[in-house]
């Protein structure tokens, strides 16, 4: 009962206060002037400043772009060339027939009848060991052969009369057959003595002097016919399938920079090497001026496959991204600006690359200065500096 007549006072009370003058008046009393015209102003503030930003980001690249000097760059044409897969290998050059010379039997050198670094015909005696007793030994051969064949004479003109007999006759052309196979023996010996260019071609260097005494294979002097010359190189097994005895093959040594020899595929190995899975390649080049020497490495290039042509450009020309391969592409306006093109790459060779798609044949194109470039920059050309376009480039000899 009186937490009920607390209640009902409570309520009465807050119903007083609501229905009071002083709230009503304050309720109903209007904003005044100032207060309106302080919102107002500041919503008007707002929007000025939201235009000027939205206007300074649109015309902001516009207004840089128009304070930017030209950017200087170097360009070039895009041309359109034959390209070729080309195989590369390091091979070695060694000549058709050449041997290092020495003698067949031991002996003291007699006589040495060659001038080192000379050129001799096939034939030419180089070289003598002393004979010794070898002449006498000849001379009591051919006596003895001498001998057997008048035997032979005198009992045949017998046995005609029948005076001997058959088994006679049959020993005499034994004794005379032997006589004569003494004879050819010992001039084999005589001549294993006497060393001969088996071969032309130009000598080395003289390894031995007069009266030195050799064992039976010591090397006298080496002999190297000069034209034509081999070529050995390895490809890999992958190179197989486009390789064909015929085919030409380009050679450039580092004695001649900026000739090339000019040589033919002559023979292709039946079997890889099962180490390094290699195959052996030989090929032939004629050498009439003696430039090559055997021993010398050489760099062998191979153009093997069909033609394919494409747009040519510096691989300095391609700025790469990870979205995608772009140039520069120069337009026709004054002044001139470029516009950025997506482009496909294909093989390179030396300081070229290939462009399959996106840009078509004589079309300049920027090869020098693209870090400083947009869509839509401008540009002044120079090219008086320009990347290497060399399609097989050498180094400069030191």
């Amino acid at each position: 009962m009186m937490g009920k007549a607390r209640m009902f006072f409570s309520e009465e009370k807050n119903q007083k206060t609501f229905n009071s003058p002083q709230l009503q008046r304050s309720r109903s009393r209007p904003i005044s002037s100032n207060r309106r015209w302080k919102q107002k102003s500041f919503g008007s503030f707002l929007q000025k400043r939201t235009f000027f930003f939205l206007a300074f980001v649109s015309f902001a690249p516009l207004f840089a772009q128009a304070q930017e000097p030209p950017a200087v760059v170097s360009t070039t044409v895009a041309h359109a060339s034959d390209w070729q897969d080309t195989l590369q290998a390091v091979g070695t050059i060694r000549a058709v027939r050449g041997a290092d010379l020495a003698a067949e039997v031991a002996g003291v050198v007699d006589t040495v009848e060659f001038d080192s670094g000379r050129d001799v015909a096939a034939g030419t005696v180089l070289l003598r060991l002393r004979p010794n007793d070898d002449e006498a030994r000849l001379a009591d051969l051919q006596a003895a052969t001498q001998l057997a064949a008048e035997n032979l004479a005198r009992d045949t003109k017998q046995f005609r009369a029948q005076a001997v007999s058959q088994a006679s006759m049959d020993a005499d052309e034994s004794h005379l057959l032997s006589a004569r196979a003494q004879v050819a023996q010992q001039q084999a010996l005589m001549a294993e003595k006497i060393v001969r260019a088996p071969f032309a071609g130009r000598l080395g260097l003289r390894l031995v002097d007069q009266g030195q005494y050799l064992a039976a294979g010591t090397t006298i002097v080496t002999l190297q016919a000069l034209d034509p010359l081999f070529v050995d190189f390895y490809l890999p097994q992958q190179a197989l399938a486009e390789l064909r005895s015929g085919d030409r093959a380009e050679l450039r040594v580092d004695t001649y920079p900026g000739r090339v020899f000019h040589a033919t595929i002559s023979a292709i190995s039946p079997k890889l090497d099962p180490a390094s899975r290699m195959l052996s390649v030989r090929a032939t080049l004629p050498n009439p001026d003696h430039a090559l020497l055997p021993g010398m490495f050489a760099n062998v290039e191979m153009n093997v496959g069909p033609v394919h042509r494409y747009i040519t450009l510096p691989n300095a020309a391609i700025v790469y991204n990870p979205y995608g391969s772009l140039v520069y592409v120069v337009g026709h306006d004054k002044p001139a600006t470029v516009h950025q093109v997506l482009v496909k790459t294909g093989p390179t060779r030396g300081d070229q690359i290939a462009v399959t798609q996106g840009l078509s044949d004589g079309e300049t194109v920027v090869t020098a200065g693209q870090i400083k470039l947009r869509q839509g920059s401008a540009i002044v050309v120079n090219n008086s500096v320009q990347p290497l376009d060399e399609s097989a480039p050498h180094p400069p000899e030191e």
